[in-house]
Order: C-alpha cells, then structure tokens, then sequence
C-alpha cells in the first residue's frame, strides 16, 4: 500500500458526495417546478398597468388544489393556439356578469375594480352567465385583451388553469406581491 492510496478514496468519496448533492438538487429543483411554482413571462400589454410585457411572474400551480379561485385573482390557463395567457378572474361558476355603462355588474349588482385605475374604458357587453366549472376573466387593459368577451375564447375551463400569479420577482423595480 502507497502513502496516497488513502488520499485517493477520499478524493472518490467526496466527488460522490458533490454528484449526490447536486443530483438531490437537481431533483428538487424539478418537482418544485412541475407541481408548486413556475416562472413565467408576461408577453403583450393586455395585463397593464398590473402587469407590464416583459415582466417575469410566479405562478403557484398548487393553490388551486385546496381552495377554489376568487375574484380578483391575476391566473396563468392555456388558452387558444396552445398558449398559456395571464388575465384576471371577474366572475365565478354560476354568476351572472355585464359590464353596463362602464361599470362592472355581477349578479346585478355594481362591483368596484380596486386594482384598474378609474379612468380604465370598457366597453359594455351583455349579460352571461358563467358556465360550472368555468371562470370568466378579463385582461387589465380593457381595450387591447383576448379574454372571455372573445366568443373564440369565452369563459375559462377550471381544468384548464395553470395557477395563480403570486408575485413579480422581474424586473427588480417591479417586484411586487399580486395576492
């Protein structure tokens, strides 16, 4: 037996430990994506001014596995031409909305927008009804937004949801918390 024999399994050993770690994270890193949080790009202005085109959000892909999604939730869903597209839920399962002389109506009644500036136009549209199982969302920026107006498109299978935006972490001038 050498003097270096030992040093040499303990070289082996310690780059096993450093391929273990790293595999470990790796892993992790994976399942964390899949099934808790992804990132994703805010591409076009239909989200502003809450979200601008080039923003980069979380997206909590597990929430909507203990609780049911609320009003005024910012959501990622796959929507039409196989694109995920972020908006806004308005209305829930089984409600009734219109948007009537500008002003947001849910159930017949006026429902206040905190998050859109007061001077935000839209246009008015008849009353839907929202179908079980479905939301109904709209962009921030009512003028220029593929949303549930959109006959193509219309109200959003929960089935279809990828998750709630929790917070822009890009640009760092822009970091805020959503929910």
């Amino acid at each position: 037996m050498t003097p270096f024999e030992p040093r040499r399994k303990k070289k082996k050993s310690f780059s096993m430990d450093w391929m273990v770690v790293i595999s470990i994270a790796i892993l992790f890193s994976l399942v964390i994506r899949l099934f808790l949080y992804e990132p994703f790009d805010v591409i076009g202005s239909s989200m502003q001014p809450t979200l601008q085109s080039g923003d980069f959000v979380i997206v909590n892909k597990w929430i909507y596995r203990f609780e049911q999604p609320q009003r005024g939730d910012v959501v990622v869903f796959h929507a039409l031409e196989e694109k995920d597209y972020i908006k806004r839920v308005i209305a829930l399962p089984g409600e009734k909305v219109e948007m009537r002389n500008g002003q947001l109506m849910i159930n017949g009644k006026v429902i206040l927008e905190p998050y859109l500036p007061s001077t935000t136009p839209t246009d008015d549209f008849e009353e839907q009804t929202v179908p079980e199982g479905s939301l109904f969302v709209l962009g921030d920026n009512r003028q220029n937004s593929r949303d549930s107006r959109d006959p193509d498109l219309g109200a959003v299978s929960m089935d279809e949801l990828v998750g709630r935006v929790d917070f822009v972490y890009w640009p760092f001038t822009r970091w805020k918390m959503l929910n």
